[in-house]
């Protein structure tokens, strides 16, 4: 590793460990709510062309569990198909309202605190009845609409397309980081990227439902990737950080490899290639700045393409698990469109033993959605368990990678017990660590949150941290967060399904929960938490269809 790179592993460290929390000190934030510099949740640019996408009705199949085992028949590449995928990713799905209060949105995907720093592209050629010419267009949840930010030439197209399946789509995600650190100050960089994990599971989701693929682009450089999405000229706080390039295409169609590398250097070459139209919004009028987020932001970036973390060869998944219970009747769509994150559990129900297996099942990587990744997985989940019927409450591991075993072990409480539960699959690597009422423990690790304790079980998930970071580079550091939040949007679906709910836990006592689990150095480190349960409704609450706000008021 060259001296560059080493003082970039620094940084990322040093930001890591300073961004704790910990009982008596909490990472740095501005530490009140900042009402009036709230950021504006919708990105938006004016001044250029919008193309208004299909509103599509419920459909009942395909349907969710059967998601699991093969995707359905591959729909056309056309305008209700570009509708449903975005509609199902990144739209609205649903508002909420308080008594004297104003109205507040919910995404398809999951933000933590609601914040939304995640923003959508969609790179495309012509699609019948909806793009008249290939361009490079954000997407607009606000109106569920396609705003033009670069046009591309056909040949341009063509050359950056051309490694890929035929018919293809991109996506781009970036990260607005003002958005979250308004509100959370220097830990806000995590939450960013737990966002953009969460995003890529609705987008393999969505496409899912569409009987196509998906599959991480990870080798373009950051700064290619940022001229592709026309947010190169962005600065300031406020500005957009290109995170990742998603290839979508037909499920039947398996490539031997997808690769973004010579497309760089082909379609984005030289001055002036991509001319980009539209004004981005101003989401605040005042800021407060977190100089360490912009410092861990850059040591992250990728400055050459290159393929990252292995090749990005496509191969056939292997077989799913068995399922432990009978296909269920719920629609995938259906299951999406309700998902919504828990902010209460009644603290009494319990979760079937045989859905909580199938849970962890779902979770273990080598199937949909986990494909989309193309490198190894390197987080495992500690749970702790509450409530699971014929489960003894106490701790518990799944292992989600045979390489991980080995060092859990030499890692962890050498007191815990490593025992097989009843029941347990054969083929599912779930081992009890320690039998014992752990609710209060729960609580105490996530910020004495009585929702960490209240559900039928919650979650730490464990990134095998040191090495990650001395094989791959600072650039891992968040794609690691990429991965548990890809981990969260399945358990979210999952709940839903299950007639539970669940929601992610950003707030928690880093070291606090390394003790618990016998963690002396940071071979691994808990990045994320998570819990689910049955939920307690607001009745106080009114729900508002998402696209309420564009139907005309009864009175025109």
């Amino acid at each position: 590793m060259t001296e560059e790179g080493r003082h970039k592993l620094q940084i990322v460290r040093d930001y890591h460990q300073r961004t704790k929390h910990h009982p008596d000190r909490y990472a740095a934030s501005l530490g009140y709510m900042d009402w009036e510099n709230q950021p504006d949740p919708f990105r938006s640019f004016a001044d250029t062309e919008y193309i208004d996408l299909p509103h599509p009705p419920l459909r009942d199949q395909p349907g969710y569990d059967g998601l699991f085992f093969r995707p359905p028949k591959p729909v056309a590449l056309d305008a209700e198909g570009v509708g449903r995928l975005l509609y199902h990713s990144l739209a609205l799905s649903a508002w909420k309202q308080a008594p004297m209060r104003r109205p507040w949105s919910l995404r398809i995907n999951p933000s933590s605190g609601d914040l939304h720093p995640t923003e959508g592209y969609l790179i495309s050629g012509p699609v019948p009845g909806l793009i008249p010419q290939p361009g490079v267009y954000h997407y607009a949840p606000f109106r569920h609409q396609l705003e033009l930010r670069c046009r591309l030439s056909d040949r341009q197209w063509q050359q950056l397309s051309g490694n890929l399946p035929a018919p293809c789509l991109l996506l781009g995600l970036s990260s607005i980081y003002w958005r979250e650190s308004w509100k959370y100050g220097e830990r806000a960089f995590r939450y960013c990227h737990h966002d953009v994990g969460h995003a890529l599971g609705a987008i393999a989701f969505a496409a899912r439902t569409l009987g196509w693929r998906t599959r991480l682009l990870d080798g373009i450089a950051d700064t290619d990737l940022n001229r592709l999405l026309g947010i190169h000229g962005q600065s300031g706080i406020e500005a957009e950080h290109g995170e990742c390039l998603v290839a979508l295409f037909p499920a039947g169609i398996l490539p031997a490899e997808l690769s973004f590398q010579d497309l760089t250097a082909q379609g984005l070459a030289g001055p002036g290639n991509l001319a980009c139209l539209g004004r981005p919004n101003r989401l605040s009028r005042d800021h407060h700045g977190w100089p360490v987020i912009e410092e861990v932001a850059r040591a992250v970036r990728r400055e050459t393409a290159g393929i990252f973390g292995g090749s990005t060869a496509v191969k056939v998944s292997p077989p799913a698990l068995p399922d432990m219970l009978p296909l269920r009747p719920h629609g995938a769509e259906q299951i999406i469109r309700q998902r919504r994150s828990a902010v209460d559990m009644d603290g009494s129900s319990f979760l079937d033993r045989d859905v909580f297996y199938q849970m962890m099942q779902r979770i273990l990587p080598g199937h949909f959605p986990f494909t989309v990744l193309p490198w190894q997985p390197r987080i495992s989940p500690i749970l702790f368990v509450h409530r699971v019927e014929n489960l003894e409450p106490g701790i518990y591991l799944l292992v989600r990678s045979a390489a991980h075993e080995s060092s859990l072990r030499r890692a962890l409480n050498q007191e815990f017990e490593w025992l097989r539960p009843s029941g347990c699959p054969l083929e599912l690597p779930f081992y009890r660590l320690l039998a014992a009422d752990v609710i209060e423990a729960a609580k105490a690790v996530s910020c004495h949150q009585d929702i960490a304790g209240d559900g039928a079980f919650s979650l730490g998930m464990l990134a095998e941290f040191h090495a990650a970071l001395a094989e791959q580079g600072a650039a891992i550091y968040p794609r690691l967060f990429w991965e548990c939040g890809l981990i969260g949007q399945v358990l979210y679906l999952e709940a839903e399904a299950a007639g539970m709910r669940s929601t992610g836990i950003g707030c928690f006592f880093d070291d606090a929960m390394h003790r618990i689990l016998g963690l002396a150095d940071s071979t691994w480190q808990s990045l994320y938490h998570f819990t689910v349960g049955a939920p307690v409704e607001d009745p106080r609450l009114q729900t508002i269809a998402p696209y309420a706000h564009l139907q005309p008021s009864p009175d025109r």
